[in-house]
């Protein structure tokens, strides 16, 4: 994904070359293992992935038809960011009924910065294992980010401190660590299970409930999201909608981790 590409060229400068298997504009859980795709991965000497059943689609025949011994998943090469960080929304049952449920947790953990700050320093140490050469270099560069990083984290907390208990709709889950790290609380989905485009008699209840509820300040969607249901309510209700990039190259503003968090933070600040 653009953003663990992001981070990966950062921490590992010129000493590697990097590829993103998606773009800012594909909902990360319907990818599909291309012929272009299986020949990328032919040639890695590490694999990079959100993981928490994410990727589960594509990434076991990605791997398999690559034949490639090195990014498999008993080996150095295979990094799950996930794996590196605790998960939030762990699901206490999975079945059918519940909708596309993450048995795992919520997988999309890019959206903490603090947990970024560890998947960084696990990324860092996977890539001094595999090229210990250059272990030096990989160090230096984890360095560097975390001095950077942490100065953005304290800037970002800075301008979103008014945010603190604002109540925003969302389409999905995909923005929990972000909003439960500036303290947004959400008070419902668009949709009615995970992975289940929002319905007319869903979108219908979420009206009657912000109709009963003067407190909502916005609905948040994703830029790769289908919009229509979002539009509807906010015509129906007058409640804004903000369209937000969702990983690196979302928009023209958000071409590195550091100004994709700019970008969400200041748009937040600025429109909820």
């Amino acid at each position: 994904k653009p953003e663990w590409q992001s981070l990966a060229q950062t921490l590992g400068g010129d000493k590697i070359d990097s590829f993103s298997a998606t773009t800012a504009f594909q909902d990360p859980h319907h990818i599909e293992a291309r012929p272009s795709l299986i020949v990328k991965a032919r040639h890695a000497d590490i694999i990079f992935c959100t993981g928490a059943d994410l990727e589960i689609g594509w990434l076991p025949l990605l791997l398999t038809k690559s034949a490639n011994p090195l990014i498999q998943s008993n080996q150095p090469g295979y990094f799950m960011a996930s794996d590196q960080v605790e998960l939030i929304e762990k699901p206490s049952r999975v079945d059918r009924s519940q909708g596309d449920v993450h048995a795992a947790g919520n997988p999309h953990v890019h959206w903490d910065p603090y947990r970024v700050l560890k998947i960084a320093e696990a990324f860092s140490s996977r890539l001094q294992t595999i090229d210990s050469v250059n272990s030096r270099y990989y160090q230096q560069r984890l360095v560097d980010f975390t001095s950077t990083w942490q100065a953005a984290i304290n800037t970002w907390e800075s301008q979103a401190s008014t945010l603190k208990n604002k109540r925003v709709i969302v389409y999905h889950k995909n923005w929990s660590y972000l909003l439960n790290w500036l303290q947004i609380d959400v008070i419902a989905d668009l949709e009615p299970k995970p992975g289940v485009p929002p319905s007319s008699a869903h979108l219908t209840s979420l009206l009657e409930l912000v109709r009963g509820n003067s407190d909502v300040d916005s609905i948040l969607i994703a830029n790769y999201q289908n919009d229509r249901g979002a539009k509807w309510l906010s015509k129906k209700s007058g409640i804004a909608v903000i369209d937000l990039p969702f990983a690196v190259g979302g928009n023209k503003n958000s071409d590195d981790l550091i100004s994709l968090y700019n970008d969400v933070v200041l748009k937040l600040k600025n429109e909820l």
